[in-house]
């Protein structure tokens, strides 16, 4: 797991780094010769302004972050709905057949729930190594029934099976699509820089005001980070549609 998946990591880190960066500021400006009137004017203007574009990039990329989070709920509603219809499906194949698919696809949801509800990366790998293969037994079991009757009823199970194995393919994709390291690391060099300028333009001689922007930044870059992360942090997507089909499966 890269430390963008651990949303502590990042909030610690931000908060660290934007503290050195105040203090940093705060520390040139005692050194520093003091700012003149109009310089001052100026200065205020520019910390406004970088304030303000990080913000706006802050808000876009939180925005970002929920898309994908939506985007990874919608895919599993899909995944779910398509593993229902093809449970259904089955009835259209032999006998033999449609009960070979409903065995292969309850062991298929099984592991999709697995899927969705383990965080420890050295078991996903057997996960999607277990599904995998689940999918081509899946996939041969419906291709040589239809290949033994190729009429158009079961025709319908080969379609129904074609999207359950294409809603796993978007789900996957979905979860691979995050926030790129390059937006973080513009992000992080701009609340570093703002947290200069609030350093450097403090006129107080008590330093407690820096230690107001860094928790506040952390605290959003925590949230960006929970959200956009599929399995770190505390926020995720449930199966609830998966393990709701699984328990209506099971029930009958």
């Amino acid at each position: 797991m890269s430390s963008l998946d651990n949303p502590f990591f990042i909030f610690a880190a931000s908060l660290i780094a934007q503290w050195l960066a105040a203090y940093a500021g705060d520390y040139a400006r005692k050194w520093a010769r003091p700012l003149e009137a109009d310089e001052r004017q100026d200065f205020d203007t520019v910390r406004v302004a970088a304030l303000t574009l990080l913000g706006l990039v802050i808000g876009f990329t939180f925005s970002m972050a929920v898309s994908r989070y939506d985007q990874r709920k919608n895919y599993e509603e899909a995944e779910a709905n398509a593993i229902g219809t093809e449970y259904l499906r089955a009835d259209l194949l032999p006998a033999d057949d449609a009960a070979s698919v409903r065995t292969l696809l309850s062991n298929y949801l099984d592991h999709r729930i697995l899927f969705y509800m383990t965080g420890d990366e050295r078991k996903i790998d057997r996960i999607n190594a277990d599904t995998a293969k689940l999918q081509a037994d899946l996939w041969s079991a419906v291709s040589r029934a239809a290949t033994l009757q190729p009429t158009p009823v079961t025709a319908l199970a080969v379609s129904g099976m074609n999207d359950v194995l294409n809603s796993q393919g978007y789900t996957q994709a979905a979860w691979w699509n995050r926030i790129p390291a390059a937006a973080w690391g513009l992000m992080g060099l701009m609340a570093i820089a703002c947290n200069l300028l609030i350093g450097y333009g403090e006129r107080r001689t008590s330093a407690s005001v820096l230690l107001v922007l860094p928790p506040i930044l952390s605290i959003a870059f925590f949230l960006i980070a929970d959200i956009d992360s599929p399995r770190g942090g505390v926020i995720h997507v449930l199966p609830q549609n998966l393990i709701s089909l699984s328990q209506s499966i099971k029930a009958h």
